[in-house]
């Protein structure tokens, strides 16, 4: 259904090396950097079919995280969403909500960890045992 997802960065290269650890637990290699039309760097990483970009805003506002949004990524393992979180608050984020575990929802158990960019964008490590 998605092809890409963007966020806005304050400091592209802080943003830069966080990704870089927090994507790398995923599988993900480096990502391609593109300069736009307009000067502003890009980032984007590709893994699995799909594309996460990082990018200093191109309208010249400030970056700001979305009220209400969160940003899930599927992991292989409970260990993986462990790992996703710990590297994540290693790298300048901020853990939230509960710590990682497993949590029993409407759709069935999942092994869930929450975080926050150093730019404020909600990130979900999720889990789905078969």
């Amino acid at each position: 259904m998605l092809n890409h997802v963007m966020v806005g960065a304050t400091d592209i290269e802080r943003s830069k090396r966080f990704y870089d650890a927090v994507l790398g637990t995923l599988g993900a290699g480096q990502p391609l950097r593109n300069v736009a039309d307009s000067g502003h760097v890009r980032y984007f990483y590709r893994h699995d079919g799909s594309s996460f970009c990082i990018s200093e805003p191109i309208n010249g506002e400030a970056a700001c995280p979305a009220n209400g949004g969160t940003i899930g990524f599927k992991c292989a393992s409970p260990e993986q969403v462990k790992l996703f979180h710990d590297t994540a608050v290693a790298q300048g984020g901020t853990s939230i909500e509960q710590p990682p575990g497993l949590r029993d929802g409407s759709l069935g158990p999942m092994y869930l960890a929450y975080v926050r960019d150093p730019d404020g964008n909600k990130l979900c490590a999720i889990h789905r045992p078969k």
